[in-house]
């Protein structure tokens, strides 16, 4: 049996944009369609450091980090208290249970705030098995433009 690392979650912060735009950076090859990022310009904007530090900065917007020993280990973002916007975690805790925890944390959060109508996601294609394994469905087909690839999908509150 695997034991999962003992995680601290906190509210994101501003001044944490620069370690969330690294943590971004390092998975851009599997987040657009060419892992140059070639036709992915307007995604990439809306991931860099001005982007993340006006995202954190506006209220339908709940950020929060997950560390290890000190470490980023993922952070996870709701807008609107139902669009889960942003989940990344580091390759090397992939297939540790970091995704899962992080949308629990997220999920717990925006029940608490009032959250009644269920969730919704735009899986990147990598994504879909984890989003699969955590209750999402498909509620469309496979979407690509702008550079990047993606599946809208839903998770309702009684799953």
């Amino acid at each position: 049996m695997t034991t999962l690392p003992i995680i601290t979650l906190r509210p994101a912060l501003v001044a944490d944009a620069p370690a969330l735009v690294a943590l971004i950076d390092d998975l851009m090859p599997f987040l657009t369609l060419c892992p140059d990022g070639a036709g992915a310009e307007k995604f990439i904007e809306h991931c860099r450091q001005p982007a993340i530090e006006g995202y954190l900065s506006l209220p339908n917007y709940a950020y929060q980090l997950a560390h290890v020993d000190g470490a980023l280990a993922g952070v996870v973002a709701m807008r609107d208290n139902t669009h889960l916007f942003h989940m990344f975690v580091p390759r090397a805790l992939y297939r540790r249970a970091m995704a899962r925890r992080l949308w629990q944390a997220a999920r717990d959060a925006a029940l608490a705030r009032g959250n009644t109508t269920g969730f919704t996601v735009n899986s990147s294609v990598y994504a879909l098995p984890l989003y699969a394994s955590l209750g999402f469905t498909p509620t469309g087909p496979r979407v690509e433009e702008g550079g990047i690839a993606f599946v809208p999908m839903r998770r309702e509150l009684n799953n």
